[in-house]
């Protein structure tokens, strides 16, 4: 399913999400993360803060909808972000990486990942990582489908 049709057929339920389609894909095993999504078990996400700026685009808003792809562009779900905030690295939260669904669910495990993605993403731009680099963590909840 296109990411336009699985928003028309949310909008039937909800006519106040607009016309406007956010779509995107997980970073890292973008079947796999939206898999863990599409069953309530990944409520959370975690972007690198410099990436945000580079870009000169705006950090994620509680209150939006997303349609969340797979590897190939499907639609899978559809999230409302329902919180959103910007600290070091070194004090995302044990219910943070919890919430985020993926490996153990631990911080410990959380750290590890992180860390190499992000290492790697600002090595890509030309930047460092540290346990003081923003992080962008995000909250949200499945919509769509119920």
């Amino acid at each position: 399913m296109t990411p336009e049709q699985l928003w028309n057929e949310y909008k039937t339920l909800n006519p106040a999400i607009g016309d406007e389609i956010n779509a995107w894909a997980f970073g890292v095993e973008p079947d796999q993360l939206a898999d863990l999504v599409l069953r309530g078990e990944k409520t959370a996400t975690a972007s690198i803060y410099d990436l945000y700026q580079i870009n000169d685009g705006p950090i994620p808003q509680a209150g939006t909808f997303d349609v969340i792809l797979d590897s190939q562009g499907r639609a899978v779900c559809i999230i409302e972000v329902t919180k959103v905030s910007v600290v070091p690295v070194c004090q995302v939260s044990v219910d943070h990486a919890f919430k985020e669904g993926e490996g153990d669910k631990s911080l410990t495990y959380w750290q590890q990942v992180h860390q190499e993605l992000f290492t790697e993403w600002l090595a890509e731009v030309g930047l460092g990582f540290s346990q003081e680099s923003g992080v962008v963590l995000e909250e949200f909840h499945k919509v769509y489908p119920l």
